[in-house]
């Protein structure tokens, strides 16, 4: 055999082989790299820092759907627990991104964490993060299904209080046509008539109050308010109903207390209160109205006697058309809205209101408010 071709032979058939086996290498090399991926918790760059900002919930998903990352607001939500989505709802919405390839937004009613009772309402969109991850965002709208709650309500509520008066002024009106050669008839109905329309006009001026209240321009100015005549003033609006009831009307405290606001809104404020302690509590017993002054804080505290609160609706007094006992409220003609009045008007002045019950020993409500000498009247502007 000729040697002559042996070498360039041997030759190429050694840079083929190199080539060869360079190939493996470098493909196994990428076949590593993919593996490390795989297992490679790490999300793209950018997307930690993202998540962190994020005030509404953000969780980064890895194909086990196991959570890699998950944002503060994901697990104030209790969205995430044990590094995994807690809602299988969830799940089934990152399956489908993941099967499909297509993001999705829905709107989903949740619980709040594994073993909570509380609802959450969440608009949800899930997507691709590149070719692994899934991203799960979520925006809660609980508090505008509340607020959408609180308007239906609202209507309901408010239709069913007009309702009543003005039925009764249209039928008490036909039995006066009926009894108009009764005189003691015509006395009875017309004195009823008067009742229902004075009910009527309360109602009425009572959602038109709260409506301004609720407005942006609801305390234009104020001025240096002495909260003793405020007590004295909402004292006497109430006392005749009071003495009917032999229910002693009581104040004290510090003296001298001033607050920066609107008397006429302090007034009613108090006045619906010491009338909601007038209301529920029983004949002979005492209301107490109390002020005091601390720490650049002005409280009037109304305390009652009278049958309480249970501990699950001390929420919900504020709210408007709420009534703790339906039938007491609508016999001596409650509109549901005195309470809601006093909360607005109190933040409408930069303070608030707190309220301590319990069923059988009576009610205490504490309007707290600025002292005049340490109030920022910019702040008299701040509203519900």
């Amino acid at each position: 055999m000729d040697s002559a071709w042996l070498v360039p032979a041997a030759l190429a058939f050694g840079i083929a082989l190199g080539a060869g086996v360079f190939a493996i290498v470098l493909m196994a090399a990428r076949r590593g790299q993919r593996a490390a991926d795989v297992v490679s918790t790490a999300v793209p760059d950018g997307v930690d820092q993202v998540l962190d900002a994020l005030e509404s919930a953000g969780v980064v998903l890895d194909p086990s759907n196991n959570v890699v990352k998950a944002s503060p607001g994901a697990m104030a939500f209790g969205l995430v627990w044990h590094q995994a989505l807690v809602h299988p709802e969830l799940v089934a919405l990152v399956d489908r991104v993941r099967r499909t390839g297509e993001p999705v937004t829905e709107e989903l009613h949740l619980s709040r964490g594994p073993f909570g009772d509380a609802a959450i309402y969440l608009f949800v969109r899930v997507a691709r993060l590149g070719a692994r991850y899934i991203l799960l965002l979520a925006e809660d709208r609980t508090e505008s299904y509340r607020l959408e709650e609180v308007r239906r309500d609202f209507v309901a509520n408010i239709s069913h209080e007009l309702k009543t008066p003005i039925g009764a002024v249209g039928l008490l009106a036909e039995a006066l046509v009926s009894a108009s050669d009764e005189p003691e008839q015509v006395k009875r109905f017309a004195k009823r008539l008067t009742k229902e329309s004075e009910r009527l006009a309360r109602i009425t001026q009572e959602i038109i109050e709260l409506s301004r209240l609720q407005a942006t321009d609801a305390l234009t100015r104020a001025d240096l308010v002495d909260i003793d005549h405020v007590v004295a003033v909402a004292i006497d609006q109430n006392r005749v109903v009071a003495d009917s009831h032999r229910i002693n009307l009581v104040s004290g405290g510090d003296a001298g207390a001033e607050v920066f606001g609107d008397e006429t809104l302090l007034v009613t404020a108090l006045h619906n209160l010491i009338a909601n302690a007038i209301q529920y509590s029983p004949e002979g017993s005492r209301i107490g109205i109390g002020v005091s002054q601390r720490d650049g804080i002005v409280e009037i505290a109304v305390t009652d006697q009278g049958v309480g609160i249970p501990e699950d609706e001390l929420d919900r007094v504020f709210e408007r058309f709420f009534r703790s006992d339906p039938a007491r409220s609508r016999n001596t003609g409650g509109s549901g809205l005195g309470l809601s009045i006093v909360k607005h008007v109190v933040q409408n002045h930069g303070g608030d209101i707190r309220v301590w019950s319990q069923p059988g020993n009576g009610s205490t409500f504490t309007i707290r408010l600025p002292e005049a000498n340490r109030a920022v009247g910019a702040s008299l502007g701040a509203h519900a």
